[in-house]
């Protein structure tokens, strides 16, 4: 029996959605504008990275022919002639460009409702949503009340945080509450009992997700956020397809994020890493666990965290090649009717304005050694995914999409 792996590129987008102009983000193409960069120079750091993009393993499963369909341009150092398996776009139809509304797409069931989100104001959170969680949290108040970049809002407020026991508080434009404090003055423990409070207090306004940022250092330069962050998420409005294998008696491995983006519905196996190397080891470690009908299933959330929003053009693509350059580790495990999809979840150009996401097209990067290749075109939904895999696995078919296998 097959098993499939879905790889989640997290924010690698590949030029805007047709929707874009609701959002601002009409011309953000996320792994387009980085391969120009890096042709130019522009994404050039001394020990880290020189040259153009550099990813042939990708672009071999079909890279850059998705971005050019899906923009009509090929960037640099790209092919429009993939060597193996199939290639297309994906196209959101949920409102938002969030993680959970991608990610719960992508797993067959779109968002059918609108978030909520908070006021780009200052205080940013209601005056009464505040004063109740400090209350029921216990707390002696709370720093930030904003929206903010995480990693500078904790050089910012740390050692105040650290002092006074006041957690920071923030949000961003995306359906958040975020809340950072210091893993061992503050306590691990007591984030998460905090922001427990805090997700039943934030679930009547539809905020997606209330986001544990734990830290450690001791100052404005050391302070450095650890791999122990946890998400409070919604649950989907109905089964999605990890609920649906698991329903059938199978495995469902859930590596990195994956299990709090789904309120760990679905999940049977649950694994832990920090950053992009561990993350593809714990996947390559999930697949030797694997048995016949197991899906696998990763966000590799540093493309977003560690260089979409910090606007690190020479990290992203750092990072981009660091991924390519392990993928035939992956591939020489697979079994011959196993299949593995490269995807994303939504944008985050870092050549782009602001910090936050950039509502994009994704592609969809398909291979097994039993498939042929060829183009898959511009799917309507990401349910497609779901529904490609479902069928892979021989789950019956879902209420949205349909699959492209």
């Amino acid at each position: 029996m097959p098993r499939a792996i879905l790889l989640i590129l997290d924010s690698v987008g590949i030029g805007g959605a047709p929707d874009a102009d609701a959002y601002g983000d009409v011309g953000s193409n996320t792994v387009g504008h980085i391969a120009e960069f890096a042709a130019t120079g522009k994404a050039d750091r001394e020990g880290l990275r020189a040259g153009p993009l550099n990813v042939p393993n990708m672009d071999a499963m079909g890279l850059g022919a998705a971005i050019e369909l899906s923009t009509g341009i090929l960037p640099p150092n790209l092919s429009t002639t993939p060597k193996g398996g199939r290639f297309g776009v994906g196209r959101e139809v949920s409102r938002g460009k969030d993680t959970p509304s991608g990610h719960w797409e992508i797993a067959g069931v779109p968002v059918p409702f609108d978030w909520g989100y908070f006021p780009q104001t200052e205080p940013t959170f209601p005056p009464e949503l505040i004063a109740e969680f400090i209350e029921r949290a216990k707390l002696p108040g709370i720093l930030g009340d904003k929206h903010a970049s995480g990693t500078d809002i904790i050089a910012e407020l740390g050692e105040e945080s650290i002092r006074s026991g006041r957690p920071i508080v923030y949000t961003s434009i995306d359906s958040v509450f975020q809340i950072a404090a210091h893993e061992g003055h503050f306590g691990l423990d007591r984030l998460y009992e905090i922001c427990q409070i805090a997700f039943e207090l934030t679930a009547p306004l539809m905020i997606g997700r209330v986001i544990a940022r734990p830290f450690i250092g001791e100052n404005a330069t050391t302070f450095k956020r650890t791999g122990n962050r946890r998400d409070f998420a919604i649950s989907p409005p109905e089964p999605t397809l990890l609920d649906r294998n698991k329903a059938a008696g199978r495995q469902v491995f859930a590596i990195g994020k994956i299990s709090d983006i789904y309120a760990g519905h679905g999940v049977t196996h649950k694994l832990k890493g920090t950053g992009l190397p561990q993350l593809f080891d714990k996947t390559l470690e999930a697949l030797e666990m694997a048995a016949d009908g197991a899906f696998v299933m990763t966000n590799f959330v540093d493309f977003d965290s560690e260089y979409g929003h910090r606007r690190d053009v020479p990290g992203y693509a750092a990072a981009l090649e660091l991924f390519d350059a392990r993928l035939p580790e992956l591939i020489a495990k697979l079994r011959h009717d196993d299949l593995l999809i490269l995807t994303a979840d939504h944008g985050n150009d870092p050549t782009w304005k602001g910090t936050d996401h950039t509502r994009e097209q994704i592609p969809i990067l398909v291979f097994s050694p039993a498939l042929a290749q060829g183009e898959i075109g511009i799917r309507s939904t990401f349910a497609d995914i779901g529904e490609s895999i479902a069928h892979w696995l021989g789950l019956a078919p879902g209420r949205h999409g349909r699959s492209f296998l």
